[in-house]
């Protein structure tokens, strides 16, 4: 007797497009500063994404007695008059936070978590990508690391002030800062 088998067949995945370039459509030499060059990087430095193609990227080396290509970051820009004073202050020169006037004791890790974050208001940001951003390529971990860096980060903020890290069910956090301070 012979059997049947049936076979499902899945849906493929989707194929990303790339359009090719040619070569001599542009030079990539002028797009960088003068006496640079650049190279591929290595892959074992580039992030993989589960389901996702393979990420290409490219190091650009500039000599070292040249001025960067791009213009120095401001420390900490003064709020105009008519804005309302922000709930946390970073400080990316002197690597402090301060709420309401107050200096939170913060680890390395901590601040930068925090730092990101109020970068970033009102946007939702997954695990995974506070722990590619905050933690490096490299890092070896999981979501609960970062689970763990919030709810230190809430306690050092205060009663008051810790619902200002929200958690979004099921996909991160967001920093919301309050509105009329």
């Amino acid at each position: 007797m012979a059997t049947t088998r049936s076979l499902s067949t899945a849906p493929a995945p989707a194929r990303h497009r790339l359009r090719a370039v040619p070569d001599d459509a542009f030079d990539v030499a002028d797009f960088l500063p003068p006496g640079a060059t650049w190279l591929p990087a290595p892959e074992h430095t580039l992030p993989a994404l589960p389901g996702r193609p393979p990420m290409v990227g490219y190091l650009v080396l500039v000599p070292a007695d040249q001025q960067p290509p791009f213009p120095p970051v401001a420390a900490v820009p003064e709020p105009p008059a008519d804005e309302a004073e922000p709930l946390v202050r970073i400080d990316p020169v002197q690597r402090t936070a301060q709420v309401d006037g107050r200096e939170l004791d913060l680890t390395y890790l901590e601040f930068e978590l925090l730092a990101h974050l109020v970068a970033h208001p009102h946007r939702v940001h997954t695990r995974d990508q506070l722990v590619t951003t905050v933690w490096g390529y490299g890092h070896v971990g999981d979501g609960r690391t970062v689970d763990v860096h919030i709810a230190r980060l809430r306690r050092k903020l205060g009663a008051e002030h810790r619902g200002a890290i929200q958690t979004v069910r099921r996909v991160g956090y967001k920093y919301s800062p309050p509105t009329g301070r």
